[in-house]
């Protein structure tokens, strides 16, 4: 498998379901007359950071992770959405971005430092692999499962296929 197989299909798997996940979110709000920004605004607990945060995370992670590996520009996108629709047209400019990156960009990026932010004044350099495994993918995926579990305990009919991007 090459390395671009590693990352490229994962990120845009979790970017789609969540498009559907999103979909029926809404759905959900306009069937039981809920105002979208109470579910947009929902938390799991009240330290943890809403749905619609968690959603331009997963963005983040996808867009910056390639750039990062692919020692390419990293993007910049500011925090606007407060709507569902904003944040499916984010998540579909995040799956164009990640469908631009062609297989040779990431030819010796396992192996290749990547460095990147650790807090305001502060950097964290790692291998590409090391990058990829424990920092892009694992805040990729909480973040998420976080915006699922979100939608599910608020009532949202959705489950693990959804989650998966299979039903």
């Amino acid at each position: 498998m090459s390395f671009y197989d590693a990352v490229v299909p994962a990120y845009l798997q979790m970017l789609n379901s969540l498009t559907g996940l999103l979909t029926k979110a809404e759905a959900h709000c306009a069937a039981k007359k809920v105002d979208p920004s109470v579910l947009l605004g929902s938390r799991l607990f009240p330290d943890m950071l809403p749905l619609s945060k968690q959603i331009q995370l997963v963005s983040d992670f996808a867009a910056k992770g390639c750039a990062r590996l692919t020692h390419s520009e990293v993007p910049s996108t500011p925090d606007t959405e407060k709507t569902f629709e904003e944040l499916k047209q984010r998540l579909a400019k995040t799956i164009d971005y990640v469908k631009s990156f062609k297989p040779a960009q990431f030819e010796g990026a396992d192996t290749k430092d990547v460095t990147f932010p650790a807090g305001p004044d502060k950097s964290i350099t790692m291998k590409g692999q090391q990058f990829l495994s424990a920092f892009s993918l694992p805040n990729f995926y909480f973040h998420a499962t976080t915006a699922h579990g979100i939608l599910r305990h608020n009532g949202v009919e959705i489950g693990k296929r959804d989650f998966l991007g299979a039903s």
